[in-house]
C-alpha cells in the first residue's frame, strides 16, 4: 500500500505550487517516506499475537520462547472425508513444509494457540484459582473452558468443556503442549465430554461442569 504524499506537497510555497515539474520532483522524493510511514503504522498489528501470520508470528514466538516446530510429528490430524473427528471444522488442512501424513510445523492457528498458552503460563502464580483465571484468558472467545481435578498424588486431570475440539487442538493437548501445571506435577488424564457442550455425569452437583441423570454425559479419556 502506498502512502500519501499530500502532506508534503501541501508544504510547497505558492511560488512553486503551480510548477508541475517541481511538484512532480517533490512527490517522487517524498513517496518513499510516505510508504515507510504506512509500514510503520501497520507493524503493531502485523506483530500482534491475534493478527500476526507467517514469519511475523514466528517473531512473536521467538519473543515468547516457542517455535512452530513440534518435538514429535503429529499424525492423524489432516482433513479427510468419512473419518470421524477429521471432517469440516475438525481436520487440519495440509500446509507447506509438512510431510503428507504428519505435521512437524504447526500452522498459524495452532501455533497461535500454543503461543497464547505459553504467554498465559508466564503470567500464572502456580495456584489452582489463578490457573482458572489464566485458562479463561487463554480460551477467551473460543467457547472452551477448562476443569482441573487435583488427584492428590502429584498428578492432575484436565477436562476440556465446550464445543467439539478440532483434531490438532486435541493433539496439542494430549502432547502436553498446552499444559499449565506446577513444577513436579504431571497430568494423568486429558478428558472431554462424550457429547460436546455438555457437563460430565456426576452426583451431588448440577452445574455446567457436572450434572446428574438426563443432563450429564460420560467422559472420554484422551490418554
Amino acid at each position: 500500500m502506498s502512502g500519501s504524499t499530500a502532506p508534503y506537497l501541501a508544504l510547497i510555497t505558492s511560488e512553486h505550487a503551480l510548477a508541475p515539474n517541481f511538484v512532480s520532483v517533490i512527490n517522487t522524493l517524498t513517496q518513499g517516506s510516505a510508504d515507510e510511514q504506512v509500514v510503520l503504522q501497520a507493524m503493531p498489528q502485523g506483530y500482534d499475537l491475534d493478527t500476526a501470520v507467517g514469519v511475523q508470528l514466528d517473531s512473536v514466538g521467538l519473543w515468547i520462547g516457542k517455535t512452530r516446530a513440534v518435538s514429535e510429528p503429529i499424525t492423524d490430524v489432516y482433513f479427510a472425508f468419512d473419518t470421524v473427528g477429521l471432517g469440516f471444522d475438525q481436520g487440519t488442512w495440509f500446509g507447506p513444509f509438512n510431510p503428507i501424513s504428519e505435521i512437524v510445523l504447526l500452522p498459524d492457528d495452532a501455533f497461535r494457540t500454543l503461543l497464547r498458552a505459553s504467554a498465559a503460563a508466564n503470567a500464572w502464580n502456580g495456584s489452582i484459582p489463578d490457573a482458572y483465571r489464566v485458562w479463561d484468558i487463554f480460551f477467551a472467545g473460543t467457547g472452551f473452558t477448562i476443569g482441573i481435578v487435583d488427584n492428590q498424588d502429584m498428578t492432575m486431570d484436565l477436562v476440556l468443556f465446550g464445543p467439539a475440539p478440532d483434531a490438532l487442538t486435541l493433539a496439542l493437548l494430549e502432547g502436553g503442549y498446552l499444559n499449565l501445571v506446577p513444577a513436579g506435577v504431571g497430568v494423568a488424564h486429558y478428558i472431554i465430554p462424550s457429547v460436546p457442550d455438555s457437563p460430565l455425569f456426576g452426583f451431588g452437583l448440577d452445574n455446567s461442569a457436572i450434572a446428574g441423570f438426563g443432563t450429564g454425559v460420560w467422559a472420554d479419556y484422551l490418554t
